[in-house]
């Protein structure tokens, strides 16, 4: 039944899309479509989903990232999407919490805050005093394990029948997602793995003073709750009047963001697999809070490595490297023309070159050109890049927005150079010793350059092209309280 509701919620939009290609569905000539037309139709399709239900919504952010899979403007306007819900009421938290430590709320905390300081879709948050010290309590809300089943299942059959008619990359690309979805929201479901995520990440970050991984309290987690210290701060994106006012410096947080992602993904091989505004705090003396472990993932030592060699191979301006690396690393299709892959890096790194058009024309060639070639292309992410891709669109996003003349490549040339060793370190042992020694031996020596290349040509050109190539490089391209943030 659930499968029939959401499909009839979707069936109008289907054949919207439909008559793009053919007036009357199976024949006549392709409909004329406006740019405002898609635009209007892109917010229908996201209030839609919105109505659905916080599993459709988190899919749909996935899927936001996903330039492979979604054209503009849809996958914009999918970015836009929160999973802000309604708070369950006060008496099934109370219900919750008694039956995860068979006492009531009042003999656990000295004060437990009956309105909670976010609400989301797999749970919500309360501020209270435990022992004294001022915490968080992250509770699942009921019925939520049934209700993502549910859902899940209802996803898979629906796209299970639109594969078996129509057979393409694309439907069968998210098909991909769906069920990589599907597989990793069920750590979100335990808090027990969300703590040993956090305190994880939190032994890596233990020494960097510029970033807080809120302390899990371990007597307190449940597979139901958790408790975590309270940490002040506000959301990254809702800095404006901090910085305008000099209390933090939009650069030094999105360098430090770009940092903290770069250890997890190159250095720590563990990944927060969640990257998104709500789950990033900045407190206000300027430290970086990173929230919400229940998605992770794993990068094999063998992935760091190829990322690397795709990513530097971009830099160097390398077309064949950089199509050596997409198809080391599952992103060309097995049946793809390796001369169309080929023109699609060309262009890229065309645009990166270009010196004499405007900003509104640089963004209308990647936003037009590239996107709507890289979604016609015999490529596609394979589920564990879509994380990074995300990642990409996090920075670019931020940096974007704090920093005018923002260049990704001129913020991430210092970091690797201060990251090099402990780079190296983690891949030593993984690849033949040569391969490893030698890209650390050019690392300094070509950031370098390209950084200040980059810088005397022009930051507001070098700002926009970079940061697409950025994400570009990682597998894809798209555009205040307490801890509580992000639920």
């Amino acid at each position: 039944m659930r499968a029939l509701v959401v499909s009839a919620r979707l069936l109008p939009f289907v054949l919207s899309f439909l008559r793009d290609r053919r007036r009357w569905i199976f024949f006549g000539a392709p409909l004329p479509r406006t740019a405002a037309f898609h635009q209007r139709r892109a917010d229908r399709i996201v209030a839609t989903i919105a109505d659905l239900g916080p599993v459709f919504v988190k899919l749909a952010q996935v899927l936001g990232a996903r330039a492979d899979l979604v054209p503009e403007p849809y996958i914009s306007t999918l970015g836009l999407l929160h999973d802000q819900v309604p708070p369950v009421p006060y008496e099934a938290v109370e219900t919750t919490m008694r039956d995860a430590y068979g006492v009531p709320v009042e003999m656990l905390f000295e004060r437990f805050d009956r309105e909670p300081i976010a609400a989301a879709s797999l749970g919500q948050v309360h501020r209270a005093l435990w022992k004294g010290e001022d915490v968080v309590v992250k509770i699942l809300r009921p019925g939520v394990e049934e209700m993502v089943a549910v859902d899940i299942r209802a996803a898979a059959r629906i796209i299970a029948f639109v594969e078996k008619r129509w057979p393409n990359r694309h439907v069968v690309a998210l098909r991909g997602a769906i069920e990589e979805f599907g597989a990793r929201v069920g750590d979100e479901l335990d808090f027990r793995k969300e703590a040993q995520v956090a305190d994880e990440i939190g032994a890596h970050f233990a020494g960097n003073r510029m970033v807080v991984i809120p302390r899990v309290k371990h007597e307190m987690t449940r597979q139901r709750v958790l408790v975590l210290e309270y940490v002040e701060g506000r959301r990254i994106d809702m800095l404006g009047d901090w910085i305008a006012t000099g209390k933090v410096q939009g650069r030094t947080i999105v360098a430090t963001v770009m940092e903290m992602y770069i250890q997890m993904m190159l250095v720590d091989g563990l990944f927060h697999a969640d990257p998104h505004p709500g789950n990033l705090m900045v407190t206000p003396d300027g430290r970086l809070v990173l929230l919400d472990f229940g998605m992770a993932v794993r990068v094999p030592r063998e992935m760091r490595l190829r990322l690397i060699d795709t990513v530097f191979a971009a830099i160097r301006g390398d077309v064949d490297g950089i199509v050596d690396g997409f198809a080391s690393l599952g992103v060309i299709l097995p049946d793809a023309n390796r001369a169309a892959i080929r023109a699609l890096v060309t262009k890229l790194l065309a645009i990166a070159s270009e010196r004499t058009v405007t900003r509104e024309r640089l963004e209308k060639l990647l936003a037009e050109q590239v996107l709507a070639e890289l979604f016609e292309a015999p490529v596609v992410l394979p589920s564990d890049l879509v994380y990074f891709a995300r990642t990409a669109s996090l920075i670019e996003g931020l940096g974007t927005r704090y920093d005018a003349h923002f260049n990704a490549i001129e913020f991430a040339s210092p970091i690797a150079l201060r990251l090099r060793g402990r780079i190296m370190a983690s891949l030593r042992g993984d690849a033949p010793a040569q391969t490893t020694v030698d890209w650390v031996t050019e690392l300094g020596g070509l950031l370098g350059e390209v950084a200040g290349v980059m810088t005397r040509a022009g930051k507001e050109i070098a700002g926009i092209v970079g940061g697409r190539l950025f994400a570009a490089g990682l597998g894809g391209i798209s555009k205040t309280g307490g801890n509580g943030a992000s639920a």
